[in-house]
């Protein structure tokens, strides 16, 4: 098969590659074939951070069997469209996966939950989302926190309140709640 604007590698040139050692021939594929791998990989991803990724993962495995491979560039252009495919594969067992959480219709308030979340501490945090998103016991929980039960049971009760008063807050946008009293995290920060 002929591809337009891509040479057919030759022996001699392969020959001259070798002559010149492994790494310099990796760098020179590297500079000649870099930039339209990440054009592949971003028309097959629609991700140009994604793209990057699987190219440089790509070279990388390239890089280790280097001294094995007979046509490098095909084998890159192999290896980044199965990273391609592999990245979709992956992409679509988390969506199956999390698909309660991914949803068609967006709601407005799913930001807000989620920037109210990344308010609290962590420990408070990481409790609520082990407890009602993980739905772990108390104990599982505080092995993972290294903390006591208690301590869980109490990150728990009070976290629901803790998001209620970030959310209002950032709501109201005075920096105080419905009750007129500044949520614990602002008061806090004034200490």
């Amino acid at each position: 098969m002929v591809v337009r604007g891509v040479e057919p590698a030759t022996p001699d040139r392969r020959l001259e590659e070798q002559r010149h050692g492994g790494a310099r021939s990796l760098e020179a594929l590297y500079g000649e074939r870099y930039q339209s791998m990440v054009r592949l990989a971003y028309l097959l991803t629609g991700s140009a951070s994604v793209a990057e990724d699987l190219v440089q993962d790509s070279f990388a495995g390239l890089y280790e069997r280097w001294d094995r491979v007979r046509e490098p560039s095909a084998y890159l252009r192999v290896s980044v469209v199965n990273a391609c495919r592999a990245f979709h594969r992956r992409a679509s067992r988390e969506r199956a996966r999390f698909a309660d959480l991914v949803s068609d219709e967006v709601s407005a308030d799913t930001p807000i939950v989620l920037d109210a979340l990344a308010a609290l501490p962590y420990k408070q945090r990481a409790a609520l989302v082990l407890r009602y998103w993980e739905d772990r016991p108390e104990t599982d929980i505080a092995e993972f926190l290294g903390c006591r039960p208690a301590t869980v049971r109490s990150l728990v009760q009070r976290g629901p309140r803790a998001l209620r008063e970030v959310i209002e807050q950032s709501l109201m946008g005075r920096g105080r709640s419905r009750s007129g009293f500044a949520p614990r995290c602002a008061r806090r920060r004034c200490r």
